[in-house]
Order: C-alpha cells, then structure tokens, then sequence
C-alpha cells in the first residue's frame, strides 16, 4: 500500500539547491496562482487533477540531490579510470576539429541550442539561413540539385533512401542490392527497417550486383575498408539497375567529396551519409546530422525537412520549411517518414564548419588526410607489408597479419584500428592526424616512414572533380574569426529562443536547459570517444549510461530501458518492434492491427507503418477521451489479430483520462499490448508511472521532459522503455548482431554524448525536485486556462474541471464570424515578441499552450496579457471597428521597415509595435513580415546564393 509522499505544502527543497533555480515559481507566485486557479493547495490540485487509480504517492527511490557545485565534480568521478588512446579506426565515425568560434558561438550558445524547430518562420530566419547554407554545401559536395536539412545517423538516413526508393522506383522489385563493403552498422540499421515492411537484402560485391528483381542499389564511396570504386565503373553499374527501374543511392563520405567525382556526376539518384567529420564530435555515436540529397524529380517524397525561399507581405525574400513540413501529422500512416526531427543543431555545425573553411579550407583539409594515408601505405609497402592495391582515400587495409596481435600492439602504444577480420586490419586517418602518428602507427607495424611528398596521392586523376564548388558568397566571405563572428551573431539576433523568451509549446516541453546540464556535452570524455572502442576506454561513459537507465526505470515503473533511439520517432518505432517481436516469439504472428486514437501525434500511425502494422483509428468522445465503447468494439473486431494500442497519456488534449486503466485492461484482454507516447510524461514525472498503471511500453522524449534542448529541431534522445517480458526484444548491438530485435540507430547508445544532460538533471533535482516540477507544470497550466478561459475557451478539461500541463484554447470558436485565422492570432504574438504555442493540433483552429515548471509568473503573466490584448483587437473586428484585413491582426508580424515607410494602415504606427506599453522597451523585432509558405512550395529554391538573389526568382505578390 502506498503512503503519502511529503506534503507539497511544506517547503521540500533547499534555498539554495538546483531546483529552486530550475523552477520558475516562488511560494509566494504558488499561492497566487492557486488562489487565481481555485485550488486550497498543490496537493489538492494534484488530487483534483490526477486519478486516483493511477497516482503514485511514494516519494521516487532516487539518490539525494547534488547541489551545483557538486554535481560535475560527481559525473566526473566516473571518468577516474578513464583510459584515453588515439582512435584510427573509422567506420564512419573520425576525430575532427570543431573551431573554436563555432564550438563557442554554436555548439555552446543557448541562442541556438534553446532554439525550436522553425516551424513559426517569421522568428526562425537564422536557422532557417544556417540551414539553407547546409543543403547548399551539401548540393555541392555531391552534385545534386536538392537537399533536405539533416537526418539522424547515416544508419537512418540509408534506410530513408531506401524507403524513399521503394516509394518511387518504376521497378515492382521486392529487394534492394547492398554493397557487402558498407559499414556494417548501416547494414544492420537498413535490415530492420526492411524486415517488418517483408522486403529482401541481397548484400554482396558489388561485382555481382544484379538488378533483376530489385528497386534499389546502395553502394558505399569509398567503402567500409577504405576502398575508392571506377567513377567509370559505378556509372556502368547505376546504369543498368536504371534500366531496370531501380534507384540508386550512394552512401559518401562526406570529406572524400571534396577530391572525387561526386554522386551526381556519377549518375546516382540519391546520396547520403554523415556530415560527422565536419567539425561534429564523434560523441561515442551521437549526435551527428546525416544529410541526403536527390535529383529534382524525388523533391516530394523525400523525407525530413527543407528550406526553401518565398517572399513575405511586403515581397522581400524570406526562408521557410518547405513541402512535406509536418507531413507525418498531416498524412498520418500515408506519410514519407516518421521522422519529425532531424539533427538541426549538428547540421549547423557542419555547415559553419563549411563557411569557415570554404572549398579551399575543405579540399586542404581532405588532401592532408589522403596524404597521411599515403604515407602510411606507401611506407608499409617499402617495408613489405601488405596492403590492398586498390586506390583508398583516407583508409589504409593491411592484409596477411594476425589482427588480434596486431590491434593489440597498437592498444599498448596508445592507439586503436580496425580489426576487418583474422588476417586483415584497417587504419583510418583525419583531419587531425600528423606525421608523428604515422610514425607511432609505423613503429608498432615495424616499418619506417620512407615517405612525406606533398603531393603523394593513390587516387588516379580521372577520378579526381576538377570542377569548382562551394563558391556562393557565404561560402567566401569569413576567413577572419571577427567577420566569422558577426555572421553568426547576424542569424542568431533574428531568432526568438528561450535565451529571448518563453516558447509555450503544448506537446513540445520547451523549458530550461540549465548551463551546468549542458557543460558535459563537449567534454573530452564524452566528446571525443569513438563508438566503437574497446571498452576499458568507454568504462565512464558506459557507467553513467546504465546509471541513468536506472534513473529513468525507477521514475517510468518500467523494467528496462534502452537509450539506443536517437529521437522519439525512433522511440516509437522500437516500442513497436518490441511488441511485434513478443508477439512473434509467441506464435502470434498474424497479430498485426494497431489501434490509434485519433487525437494521437502523428508519427504514433506513421510508426506503427514502419513496423508492419495495420492502423485503425480510434474515436474519441466530445471531451477529448478515447471514446471506450468504439474501442471496445474496434479491439473485438481485430480480435486475435489485434497487435497494440498506441495512446498518449496524459492524452494530446492535455487531460487525464480516468479510463486509463479501463483502456490499458480492454486491450490487455484482447491479447495486444499498450504503448503510452511519452510525449506528455512532464505532468507524470513522480506522480504517476505508467509501467505501473497499465503500460507495456513507452518512448520517453529527453528533450522534453528531462531537459536536452531542443536544438532547432534536434539533437533528441527518445529512448524505449518497457515491462520485463518486453525486454529481450529492445534494440540490439548494431555491429554485434544476435538479437531478436536489430538496432534502431548506427550507434548501440545512440546519441550518447548528450546523455549527461538528462544525468545531471535528475542528479541535481532528487525525488523532490522532480515531484514539485510535475506540480508546477500542472499549476502554470491551470493558471493560464484559468486567466484565459474568458477570452479564448479551454476546451477540454478532466473530471473534475482540470486541465493536466497544457491547455487548449478555442481559438476558432472566438473569431468566428470575423475572416479572420489561428495564424493571425499566432503571428500578432511575435509582435509581443513571444513564440505561438502549437497551432491547430490535435484540433483544428486552435492553440496548445504548455507553460512548463521554468517559467516565472512574470513570464507567463506576459504571455497571459500578450493573448488578453490581442483578444481586445479580435473585439474591435467583432464590433466594426476595423476590418479584418485592415487589423493589426491580418498584417502580424510588424518589421521596422513596415512601420518607418509609408504608412497607409487603419491602425497606428504604435499601435503595431508596441501593442502593450511595456513593449516601448523591446529589444527584438522580426527581421521579416507574414511569408507566403505556399508561393514558396510552387517555387522550390532550395539552395543559397545571398538572400537578396532570390527576388528574380520569386516574383511578389502583395498581402491583401
């Protein structure tokens, strides 16, 4: 039996420890806005809002709270017996040199690491800008006209290409021809997604690649042992699997694409791989931005996101995501992808790694490490040590030795390679390497260096790009570390960030994402690991993985973890992998039907497509449940083929539902299984664990709850967790194959160099903390439902009248009648320089606002007063006192330039500006006005010249 946690009405956490900085609220702010809200206290509002079938009241079994000062010095303690040795080993993942002004101006800035995915363009123009720079150097490096702006890993990215060739190949083929020499990571992450779908891998040489019966060819340039193929003999190759209706997809190291002859000249359809060893720290395997880019004709079906250019009212050129934006909520299981977040984040490093360096600085770059990788070879050979005869780039196979020993050697010198097999070894160089590595490497194969020509090369000449690339002005113009500066300080003031302000995301959880949390993330002991080396170096590393799996398993009620998804999206996909596997170790094949209610994410369908289920959609009632009698009837007519049921809880329309237990039991009895989105887990988080109420499994979202940022779309960790009988089927070792279930991402730990975020967090907030988190976000939100509710209606509260850590505003119902949109009320609040919260989801015409624990009543008071005001100009439009299209409202955002020109407008200058009298003070105004996202889908441009060339390609058209 339970027994009560401490109360929350008596002080519980420290004056002076880390979540009394965390949270936002004061006691004094809790009993105003208990008061506001109608509640004696916060136990009571728990009460009030919690069912009682499912409230957990025992305080969590967590360590005590560190304080600050303690915490780092805590996490670095399990790095004590760190061994640290010199990684020569490749397979896709390589040491690089992130530079300084990005490492600090980028990777390190809350400015763009508390950046949300730019989905409100009109605040977003320096991501967007920074990301239009990415698809552009990658457009260039290989020779395809069209880019998307990041995927997850290259494992991921291949087996989008792939799905993206199944779409739309001409051939009815059932197989896809892999290239034997691919990492095998990637091979193993490409096989789960093929399986579930029933389509065949045929992995051999490429020799013997045969198109018949195929609708995709993947071939790796260079391959995994460092082999460079004939761009002669490749182009033969796409050739004749064109011919029979197949795409074709090249896997590129992206370094290597500044010397050789890039896919597209090639021939090939699709490229993809890792943007890594752009200046991205190999992070023990994450997180890292995989690119992909396509010829013209694959533009709308391929997955992830795209910035494109349009114009905003006033005809200048603006950026915007583009075409398949969201697609997954839209489409649900008829959409591309489940992928809704890419490695935004990541993806600018890459690409200011490539403003910084400029085509010349790349190509530099990449001769050195061929160069050093020459050397090596050519002095093996002098020493008559074997070593492959077929050109290379940056790695070098040695054949004929005993690896083990071999391996070993280097170990004791300091240093690691690849074992490829029992004869056969590879050393992998990078931007990093020197001469005196390749003496230490030379040393332990008992040769001498012989070599050091400059212009050493193994790459024959017709194989080399003699074309000029990367030459837009963005690319040419920051050779100083002070122009470097300004740049980046250019596209970061255009943005709104939670450095600027709140971001009220219902479903999203944008809260802070505190300075010690983030410190850990460029580390040496996290960021420069290898994934792959031998554990005595990744002890630490590996250490505060299972601790914080621990964590998560006593706050979840789960039984076991696994941190291997890289996002939620692949959380999702391994929850149901996990049960399809369960269900198959049973006998129960034919178990295939997955139940969705209709209010769910998106990506909940798309996923459940990706593991081979079939969707049926579940009704839910006028107040916002899952309507239990259609899904009594839905569970008895799939009857034996019933699979899982996928539900949010608390559900997508921010209540609890009391028939959770209800829901999970129907289900249950039917013999599938209950996954619970773990989207929403910021209201459970010590005060209800779904492992224990009902759940089988759940994907747990740690850049929502447990506070990784964002990132502008990325980094994410979406992590699975599940009941015991489900654990054998989590996601298995990418390159130690055996499991029942293959992996899900390239890396075993997935994005592993962000996870001291999520350990540092919980370590610092303790039991207590993280209980009066969950109370907090509960009450902010029930605050502003309850400031708000007469100016734009909750509509759907629980029970007994409460709404769980987010509300949703009719919007719609309140300007009805008037011509005017949920998009104007959205863009007015830029002018009161806030974010929107979610618009139109679940439900149409309205607005999901998450207020989260880390706001202070200041701020959310701002955000209530912001909405109150512009519900005042909704009233003069109901009143006629001004149009709709003459309103402040229809013409949000207002940029300088609109209000210092003519001024022909039915409201004032001030009044545009300054809608509120504190605004006269406002520091940030929005770089452009409303843009025109659809003349931009019709115009796709996709790729950077200075923002200005776009005005020849996109003719304005005035906003009426």
């Amino acid at each position: 039996m339970d027994h009560p946690s401490d109360s929350l009405t008596s002080p519980l956490l420290a004056a002076d420890g880390f979540a009394v900085r965390h949270l936002g609220l004061s006691d004094e702010d809790r009993m105003r806005m208990l008061e506001v809200v109608g509640a004696v206290d916060l136990d009571t509002l728990l009460d009030e809002t919690i069912p009682e079938s499912i409230r957990h009241r025992l305080p969590l079994a967590l360590a005590e709270p560190l304080a600050e000062h303690e915490v780092l010095g805590e996490l670095r303690s399990r790095f004590a017996d760190r061994v640290v040795r010199r990684s020569f080993i490749g397979q896709g993942y390589h040491p690089t040199i992130t530079p300084p002004v990005v490492r600090r101006n980028v990777l390190e800035n809350p400015g763009w690491y508390t950046a949300y995915t730019p989905y409100q363009p009109e605040i977003s123009q320096g991501r967007l800008e920074a990301l239009l720079d990415f698809q552009t150097m990658i457009c260039e490096l290989t020779g395809l006209p069209l880019a998307n702006s990041s995927l997850l890993d290259e494992g991921t990215a291949v087996a989008e290409a792939v799905s993206m060739a199944r779409r739309s190949a001409e051939s009815s083929g059932g197989a896809v021809w892999v290239d034997e020499n691919t990492h095998p990571q990637t091979i193993a992450v490409l096989g789960t997604r093929l399986e579930p779908l029933g389509l065949e891998m045929r992995v051999g040489p490429l020799g013997e690649a045969e198109p018949h019966g195929c609708f995709a060819l993947v071939v790796s340039q260079p391959g995994s042992d460092g082999e460079v193929r004939d761009p002669e003999f490749l182009t033969g190759l796409v050739d004749s699997f064109r011919s029979a209706g197949a795409l074709t997809v090249c896997v590129a190291d992206i370094l290597s694409l500044c010397l050789l002859e890039p896919p597209g000249r090639v021939g090939f359809d699709i490229a993809v791989g890792s943007t890594q060893r752009f200046g991205v720290p190999m992070a023990f395997g994450g997180p890292h931005a995989a690119y992909m880019a396509v010829r013209d004709s694959l533009s709308r079906t391929m997955p992830g996101r795209l910035v494109g250019a349009s114009t905003d009212a006033a005809g200048r050129p603006a950026l915007r995501l583009a075409l398949q934006t969201r697609e997954q909520h839209i489409r649900r299981e008829k959409a591309t992808s489940n992928i809704c977040t890419s490695q935004v984040l990541l993806a600018n490093v890459a690409a200011m790694y490539g403003v910084w360096h400029g085509q010349q600085g790349l190509v530099r770059i990449a001769r050195h490490v061929h160069r050093m990788a020459c050397v090596f070879a050519d002095s093996l050979s002098i020493a008559g040590v074997s070593t492959m005869a077929r050109p290379f780039f940056d790695t070098v196979r040695v054949d004929g030795v005993v690896a083990e020993e071999l391996a070993s050697a280097c170990r004791a010198a300091g240093m690691n390679i690849r074992i490829l097999g029992a004869g056969s070894v590879s050393v992998s160089f990078d931007e990093p390497s020197e001469l005196a590595d390749v003496d230490r490497l030379l040393a332990v194969f008992g040769a001498p260096r012989h070599s050091s020509d400059d212009d050493d090369t193994r790459l024959p000449a017709g194989w080399l790009r003699a074309d000029e690339f990367m030459q837009q002005q963005v690319f040419t113009a920051h050779r100083t570390e002070h122009e470097m500066l300004r740049y980046l300080r250019r596209l970061a003031d255009k943005d709104l960030a939670l450095d600027r302000t709140m971001i009220p995301l219902g479903s999203c959880t944008m809260k802070l994402n505190s300075t010690t949390e983030m410190e850990p993330v460029t580390w040496p002991e996290f960021a420069d690991l290898h994934p792959l080396v031998p554990d005595d170096e990744s002890t630490g590393v590996r250490r505060v993985v299972a601790e914080l799996e621990r964590m998560l398993v006593e706050i979840t009620g789960y039984d076991a973890v696994s941190l291997q998804p890289n996002a939620g999206s692949q959380g999702e996909f391994a929850g149901l992998l996990a049960i399809r596997a369960y269900h198959r170790s049973r006998g129960d094949d034919g178990r295939d039907v997955c139940l969705i209610p209709s209010s769910a994410h998106g990506t909940n369908a798309a996923s459940a497509v990706m593991a081979g289920m079939r969707v049926q959609v579940v009704a839910c009632d006028a107040d916002g449940n899952v309507d239990i009698e259609d899904l009594r009837a839905k569970a008895a007519a799939a009857g034996q083929a019933l699979a899982a049921l996928m539900v949010t809880y608390p559900s997508t329309h921010g209540v609890f539902e009391e028939a959770i237990g209800d829901i999970c039991a129907i289900v249950h009895d039917h013999g599938g299984q209950v996954y619970v989105d773990g989207a929403n887990l910021n209201a459970l988080v010590a005060t209800a664990r779904p492992g224990r109420f009902g759940a089988d499994v759940s994907h747990l979202n740690l850049h929502k709850t447990f506070c990784i940022p964002h990132g502008g779309g990325g980094p994410g960790v979406g992590p699975v967790a599940v009941r015991a009988h489900l654990a054998p089927f989590l996601p298995g070792d990418p390159v130690s194959p055996g499991s029942p279930v293959g992996p899900v991402a390239s890396a075993r730990h997935g994005s592993a160099g962000i996870l001291a975020i999520p350990w540092v967090y919980i370590s610092m907030m303790g039991a207590r903390g993280l209980l009066q988190a969950t109370a907090d976000a509960i009450l902010s939100a029930n605050y502003v439902a309850a400031r708000l509710d007469d100016a734009f209606p909750v509509l759907y509260r629980g029970a007994r009248g409460r709404v769980a850590h987010e509300c949703i505003l009719d919007v719609g119902r309140v300007l009805k009648g008037t011509d005017l949109t949920v998009d104007d009320v959205a863009k007015r609040l830029m002018d009161h320089c806030l974010h929107a919260p979610t618009m139109s989801f679940p439900v149409a015409n309205t607005l999901m606002v998450e207020p989260t624990e880390s706001e202070s009543l200041a701020e959310i008071d701002r955000f209530c007063e912001a909405m109150l005001s512009i519900r005042g100009e909704v009233e003069q439009v109901l009143d006629g006192q001004i149009a709709a299209v003459d309103s402040p409202l229809h013409h949000a955002p207002h940029t300088v330039l609109d209000v210092t020109g003519a001024w022909d407008r039915a409201y004032s200058r001030e009044q545009a500006l300054f809608p509120l009298p504190r605004l006269r003070s406002r520091l940030y105004y929005p770089p452009v006005s409303r843009i025109d996202a659809a003349r931009g889908d019709r115009n796709v441009v996709c790729t950077c010249a200075p923002i200005e060339a776009y005005e020849s390609a996109l003719t304005p058209v005035a906003r009426t």
